[in-house]
């Protein structure tokens, strides 16, 4: 549509000067002039202060009395105004209350009209009249009362002072916190200087954890784990095929989640099973461990277990679902590090006891295409700034089998019962042997976990993308110029993996391949 035609469809403005506007809102027909309601009565005024001026007349209620003898702040003048607004209670009532003031409840807060005008009303205005002229002292106060008054106006008037102080220090630290996450987009300077994180977990603040443990407080995420069939019945398997490593020992479960871990341990004959987990589905995991008439052997205790007592000094056993994407995205194995070597016997063992990481170079054009050529042409302009942000992020998703276009090849492996945090962050030299011509768009990692030590029956699994898809799915790193390939080739370089000094929980990786480096952010 033409915009010069389309303006014609508005009505044009009428030029009128400001002073008739003001004249036509006073003359009464702009908005209504304002009513108020007596607190105690049906009379209306046309301010709050003549409604408050006449409840002191004609019902002897004072509100500048009240809240100074009450030290009201706006929240609770607003439960007073709506307190009797509810209840009609008589104006001599106010009088006689000392201590304990009836309004101070919640269900106070709710008014029983939204546009009373005397909730809009600054109860501040009132403070700062007190404090700038004496307070008439109530009938029967002689001068010692009323200094005690003014005293407590004064301390009143410091109280709202600090108040006022920490809701300013809330409002930086919040922008403190803003700037910081900001900042977390911008992870190359982390990467040049090639800073490491080891046990920054144990040392996130409180309100970063409290957010990563709320994501685990809903059913969802518990819910697609529990169907990950790859998943949880590896673990089930390993426990019923091998009841001799259970039997009659005492089991920690780091991280129970719903308490499916801890559940399959009791039945595999575990004397003794305790479960520790932060989130909020703690609470729904006592309920299951009592609906299966297992809680005569499985304790559940929320907290994190670098803060929490267990009920034992030791344990023989830890099992725990700790991998993330790329195995180590989470940092939940600092965790299980921490319970081993804090809780485990001598002869103890953790399961599952040995992962690798592998990597795959990917041959999809199309994928290519979609995620960085795109912005190349985009309905006729030229995005291609945009590649600067899309090319940093891993991508979590699952590998069709046949862009697969050389061998894998192991850069990592992980003994759970010997392994210390500062091996969590590595580098590795890797070589991918090319198995048909193409065009390398991508590397690819996943990951294999296996349970084998003291077992008769061994069980594994893997997220790799030539097996049964899991919701780890694999990750992927999107080159940004594709690398033509032969078969027989071999494409060689250099990965490292560090956790994000600002964000430990999640990974930096950086890729070098073909004398090229590439930095993502897996978080």
């Amino acid at each position: 549509m033409d915009q010069e035609n389309e303006t014609d469809d508005y009505p044009e403005l009428l030029d009128v000067a400001d002073e008739a506007w003001w004249d036509w809102d006073e003359e009464g027909n702009g908005k209504s002039k304002l009513q108020v309601r007596c607190l105690f009565c049906d009379r209306l005024f046309q301010s709050v202060q003549d409604t408050f001026c006449h409840c002191t007349s004609e019902h002897q209620f004072n509100i500048n009395q009240i809240v100074h003898k009450h030290g009201l702040d706006c929240y609770r003048y607003i439960k007073l105004v709506n307190f009797i607004r509810i209840t009609n209670p008589p104006a001599e009532l106010f009088m006689s209350i000392d201590g304990e003031c009836p309004w101070d409840k919640e269900e106070y807060m709710k008014p029983s009209s939204a546009d009373d005008p005397l909730l809009q009303f600054d109860v501040d205005e009132i403070w700062e009249d007190l404090e700038r002229q004496p307070c008439p002292p109530e009938e029967g106060q002689d001068d010692r009362s009323v200094e005690a008054a003014r005293c407590h106006r004064l301390e009143e008037a410091e109280k709202r002072a600090e108040q006022a102080g920490a809701a300013v220090e809330r409002v930086m630290e919040d922008l403190h916190k803003m700037r910081q996450y900001v900042q977390d987009f911008v992870i190359n300077a982390d990467v040049r200087t090639g800073t490491s994180s080891t046990n920054a977990i144990a040392d996130l603040r409180e309100d970063e954890e409290s957010l990563y443990f709320s994501s685990y407080g809903h059913y969802g995420i518990h819910e697609e784990m529990l169907k990950d069939k790859v998943r949880t019945e590896s673990y089930r398997d390993f426990m019923y095929h091998n009841p001799h490593i259970f039997k009659d020992k005492v089991v920690l479960d780091v991280g129970c989640g719903t308490g499916i871990l801890s559940m399959f341990a009791a039945r595999a004959g575990a004397k003794h099973v305790i479960g520790v987990d932060q989130s909020e589905i703690i609470y729904q995991a006592m309920d299951i461990v009592r609906e299966n008439d297992l809680d005569g052997v499985i304790t559940l205790i929320r907290g994190r277990i670098e803060e929490v007592d267990l009920p034992v000094p030791k344990v023989d056993l830890i099992v725990s679902e700790w991998m993330g994407y790329f195995l180590l995205f989470e940092s939940m194995l600092d965790s299980v590090i921490y319970a081993r070597d804090k809780y485990l016997k001598e002869d103890g063992a953790v399961y599952p006891d040995t992962c690798t990481i592998s990597l795959v170079a990917v041959g999809d054009r199309k994928k290519h295409e979609e995620r960085v050529a795109f912005w190349d042409d985009v309905y006729g302009f030229k995005m291609s700034c945009m590649k600067k942000v899309v090319l940093p992020e891993a991508v979590v998703e699952v590998l069709d089998p046949d862009t697969l276009i050389s061998e894998c090849c192991v850069i990592k492996t992980i003994d759970c019962n010997t392994v210390g945090m500062s091996d969590l962050d590595f580098s590795s030299e890797y070589s991918l042997k090319i198995t048909k011509d193409h065009e390398c768009v991508a590397i690819s990692g996943y990951f294999d976990v296996s349970f084998e030590r003291n077992c008769n029956r061994k069980v594994t699994f893997s997220s790799s993308p030539l097996s049964t898809t899991t919701h780890w799915k694999q990750t992927v790193f999107i080159l940004e110029h594709p690398i033509s390939v032969k078969k027989g080739d071999v494409l060689r370089g250099r990965i490292t993996c560090c956790k994000n000094r600002k964000d430990p929980r999640s990974l930096i990786i950086t890729i070098v391949i073909n004398d090229t480096k590439q930095t993502y952010s897996l978080q």
